[in-house]
């Protein structure tokens, strides 16, 4: 378990397992600084409750909130192209979020585990780079217009 106080991002959280395992870890908020989340960059930050991704950030790595069971909320902003497998797999307490048209690439199970969580995506229907198991047990719905 590991405490910390101040942090320095460059343009991308590019070292795996940044912060693997801060349990500690509540609230991020990411520079505009940031223009990518590496893979398990928040794996296993179990006490995080909510992260602010900057319009500057335009991927999601694997496995980049693996297990931020805590984590109720997440804004994924227009900016982003690309989720990457397993990004937010097992966020149990994951209450919904918004998938913006511009994602036009999604891994798979990027939402498993994540059983109570409603994904609302602006997309008609599920686009063709998108993996046919990028959820599993919550419920999706297409066309979101807010």
């Amino acid at each position: 378990h590991a405490t910390v106080a101040n942090c320095f991002f460059e343009s991308a959280l590019r070292d795996n397992r940044a912060f693997r395992n801060c349990s500690d870890l509540a609230s991020v908020t990411i520079p505009d600084s940031v223009t990518s989340i590496g893979n398990l960059a928040f794996f296993g930050c179990s006490g995080l409750t909510s992260v602010t991704i900057p319009v500057s950030v335009t991927s999601i790595g694997d496995y980049a909130f693996y297990y931020c069971e805590s984590l109720t909320d997440i804004v994924i902003p227009n900016s982003v192209t690309s989720i990457e497998g397993c990004a937010f797999l097992g966020c149990s307490d994951l209450r919904g979020t918004i998938i913006p048209d511009s994602v036009t690439s999604m891994g798979y199970h990027v939402f498993f585990g994540c059983r109570d969580a409603i994904i609302y995506c602006e997309a008609e229907s599920k686009p063709s780079g998108w993996d046919n198991a990028w959820y599993f047990e919550c419920t999706v719905v297409w066309g979101y217009t807010g």
